[in-house]
């Protein structure tokens, strides 16, 4: 997979990982903390909390006639309610959902876990617990951060996790037309592989690549960390199918088309909320041949930025390019194994993929411009060490938190001309507020995607723990929410709304396009239970 000059190793090849809440990824990897992340603990006491299998999820409340049906139609095996498949859907995988597990709140947890076997079962299972008032949330690798997997229970009879797991094949690749044809539960490693094996890939790497499902990029506008040279996923989509209670929605039957608005967007980021998507078509690229990644220092996050949007405005645009402000980069948290450090600057790293030639050519292209743009080549070490360490940053969450350390991130994302007061509004309302409470933080950003005419801020914050981490935090992404609303940007650019950010979206939107969506709401899913309360 890679040229003389690439890597030796793709990272992206690993299996897929079946999570243990409330930790992240791989249960046998065992991530030691880094005596540079250690000293954020300071004089933090150490707070385990209580073991997943100690965790008791309220009684079920699902009417035994609608289980019935359910087993009926999926067969008794595939309609699960045990307290560990339950727990083990509950919520996502941001810092508070976590850290709620850990005090032993499974309050949301659903009451039964359903595994459909194709687009048919999908919507009767819809059509069923429409019936009966049974909230459904779809569940394809869980890992939300929005709190996109939390529904409003009042007024229902019970919640379902739809499992999508047993959707989870390569249906179809049109060669020709280099599009491949994806059921909604395979997991992102594992439709990479099959891609692979024929030649392909879709190139989309998100931090949760371990975790995370199709249909979950589709449902909230994924963004991997090869953008620059990829998309993102919404970008990628050419057809979906949409199985809601009423029947089944399947939209895409061309590239572009004229005929009327492109209901494709309507779909991609609702999160559940409008029905279930069951399979996407998606566009594919042949697999690249050649890998490099560069490392570069620029003097300061505002030099970096203005690199960056030369490459966005007037090319070549790298596969990947990402730049850390100096506060990133002095603990050097591009490279989680190597925390900390003597950096100065700030870090850039580039990556190219494709074919050796246009590879090099785009390469020697690149750094002609962030040399004349003030830039400092520093070799392929630091981007190596972002290639091989790209997954790793999630797994330093658990030991943070065992050690009394809150750690989360947010991201938004707007133009050029409103970034650096964007940056400096969030970090500031952040700051101010831990502060205040008597947990001064550790606020770093970098920008993780860029566009023509602007890019994604990306916010990592490390804070030690207060009397209460989950209100303290609640405060604190609140002033964040208000900070990036006020200076125009976007409440998201890919992490989803959830019920985290539904109010900001509400705001960003305006009363007259959120009537819209909920009109159509009340069209596909008149009885509301799609993943109520998210996005609307």
């Amino acid at each position: 997979m890679t040229g003389k000059q690439g890597s030796t190793a793709d990272e992206t090849a690993i299996p897929v990982v079946d999570m243990r809440r409330p930790r992240w990824g791989d249960p046998a990897r065992v991530t030691e903390l880094p005596a540079a992340a250690a000293a954020l603990a300071g004089d933090a006491t150490e707070d385990r909390g209580v073991a997943p299998e100690a965790v008791t999820p309220p009684a079920q409340t699902v009417p035994s006639a609608v289980r019935a049906d359910l087993e009926a139609l999926v067969g008794t095996e595939h309609v699960v309610g045990s307290d560990d498949a339950r727990i083990q859907h509950t919520r996502g995988y941001s810092t508070p959902d976590l850290l709620r597990l850990r005090i032993g709140d499974a309050s949301d947890a659903p009451d039964l876990v359903v595994y459909p076997a194709d687009h048919d079962e999908v919507v009767r299972i819809l059509q069923i617990c429409a019936a009966a008032k049974v909230a459904v949330v779809p569940f394809t690798g869980g890992t939300s951060v929005v709190g996109g997997l939390a529904p409003d229970r009042a007024g229902f009879a019970g919640v379902v996790s739809l499992d999508l797991r047993r959707l989870d094949r390569l249906v179809e690749i049109d060669e020709i037309s280099r599009v491949a044809t994806l059921e909604a539960g395979l997991r992102g490693s594992a439709a990479e592989a099959l891609l692979r094996e024929r030649g392909w890939t879709l190139g989309h790497f998100p931090q949760s690549y371990e975790g995370a499902g199709i249909g979950g990029y589709a449902a909230t506008r994924s963004a991997g960390q090869s953008s620059a040279g990829y998309g993102r996923f919404d970008e990628m989509v050419e057809g979906l199918v949409l199985a809601t209670p009423r029947g089944t929605v399947e939209l895409g039957t061309a590239p572009r088309s004229a005929a009327g608005p492109d209901l494709r967007q309507l779909i991609l980021g609702s999160e559940g909320a409008f029905g279930v998507i069951t399979s996407v078509r998606l566009r594919v690229r042949p697999a690249p041949t050649t890998r490099i990644f560069d490392g570069w220092r620029f003097a300061s996050f505002a030099d970096g930025a203005a690199a960056l949007r030369r490459l966005a405005q007037d090319g070549p645009l790298p596969t990947v390019i990402r730049l850390s402000d100096e506060v990133e980069t002095a603990i050097n948290l591009a490279d989680p194994a190597q925390l900390g450090g003597e950096s100065t600057g700030c870090l850039v790293v580039t990556g190219y993929e494709g074919e050796e030639r246009e590879v090099l050519r785009r390469r020697d292209a690149a750094s002609e411009v962030l040399v004349g743009a003030g830039g400092t080549a520093l070799g392929a070490g630091p981007g190596e060490s972002w290639r091989t360490g790209r997954f790793a940053g999630p797994y330093l969450r658990d030991p943070l938190l065992d050690a009394g350390v809150l750690v989360e991130t947010l991201e938004t994302a707007t133009y050029w001309s409103k970034l650096h007061e964007l940056r400096a509004s969030v970090t500031a309302a952040i700051t101010d507020t831990l502060t205040a409470s008597g947990t001064p933080p550790l606020v770093m950003c970098h920008i993780s995607h860029v566009y023509s005419s602007g890019a994604s801020l990306y916010f990592t914050v490390v804070a030690p723990f207060g009397a209460d981490p989950i209100a303290e935090w609640a405060a604190a992404k609140t002033a964040a929410n208000a900070a990036i609303r006020a200076t125009g940007a976007s409440i998201t650019h890919h992490h989803a709304i959830g019920r985290d950010h539904r109010d900001a979206y509400h705001d960003e939107i305006g009363p007259l396009a959120l009537e819209a969506l909920r009109a159509v709401k009340a069209t596909v899913d008149p009885d509301g239970v799609c993943n109520p309360g998210i996005l609307i």
